[in-house]
């Protein structure tokens, strides 16, 4: 529908997997990656293991052949191409990188439905090396969030406070944002009474709106799998959302149980402020 924005997630979220730990583990690297991340923040550890990997002979073919093998949902494919026919503007916010979004969003015809990919830096070097480099480069600053949830690299928050100015200017009214982890809940704060959350049912983000529960204005539609995902998004989109059946606060973190085939509807998530 136009005039409003859909912002993705990536990994859990259009991807059934994450995206790091499926090239790491298919490289047997799992082990070598938990000593990195010792010493290391998650995406300085991703940035060493690449050259690792290179060092061992690891070529990017072989890592986009392993990146084109993500499961991504028939549902999901149907529910981006169908948001975008509708007339919705589609980004992503992503704590993946660039060059591993990008090979799955090709290889499933999907890159051209996204106005704009936010995400971590990556590129290879003229060795064939794959680097890795930060969204926020916290080397030489904060990016200043003191929330908690957010890593050193990216405040999806200050992605979505410029996001949300942009989309106003440009007559936009209504933001829906899907996520699943720790890091899309500082997101989900700066979201209005006229906004959309879809948090992953019984991920990390769902367990924070369950213990936090205080500071939320948007309402919020829980998903389990890339079916429910499909069909609440659409309703959303279509503005059916008057449809489905609302619980109250206090049945919130009891409500995490998939949706059965013999449930019509979507559930609405209401968090008291």
């Amino acid at each position: 529908m136009e005039g409003t924005m859909i912002v993705f997630d990536f990994d859990k979220t259009i991807i059934d997997c994450d995206s790091d730990n499926l090239v790491i583990d298919h490289f047997g690297g799992t082990e070598r990656f938990d000593e990195l991340l010792l010493t290391f923040p998650w995406n300085t550890a991703m940035d060493k293991i690449m050259g690792e990997f290179h060092e061992q002979g690891k070529s990017i073919e072989a890592i986009k052949e392993i990146l084109i093998k993500a499961p991504l949902s028939p549902h999901t494919i149907s529910a981006i191409k169908s948001a975008y026919s509708l007339g919705c503007e589609l980004r992503i916010v992503s704590d993946a990188n660039i060059f591993f979004i990008e090979t799955i969003l090709k290889h499933h015809g999907l890159m051209n439905y996204f106005s704009e990919i936010n995400t971590n830096s990556s590129y290879v070097d003229n060795e064939g090396r794959l680097r890795i480099s930060p969204y926020h480069d916290f080397t030489i600053s904060s990016h200043g969030c003191s929330l908690g949830t957010c890593p050193p690299n990216m405040c999806k928050g200050l992605i979505i406070e410029r996001i949300k100015k942009s989309m106003y200017k440009e007559g936009k009214q209504r933001l829906i944002y899907l996520g699943d982890g720790k890091g899309d809940y500082c997101p989900l704060l700066k979201l209005s009474e006229r906004d959309q959350m879809m948090p992953r049912r019984n991920y990390p983000v769902w367990d924070l709106i369950c213990s936090k529960q205080n500071d939320i204005n948007a309402q919020m539609y829980d998903w389990a799998d890339a079916e429910e995902l499909e069909r609440v998004l659409l309703r959303l989109v279509n503005g059916n959302s008057s449809s489905v059946q609302l619980i109250s606060a206090d049945a919130t973190c009891h409500a995490a149980v998939p949706v059965t085939s013999h449930e019509a509807l979507p559930k609405v998530l209401n968090v008291s402020n």
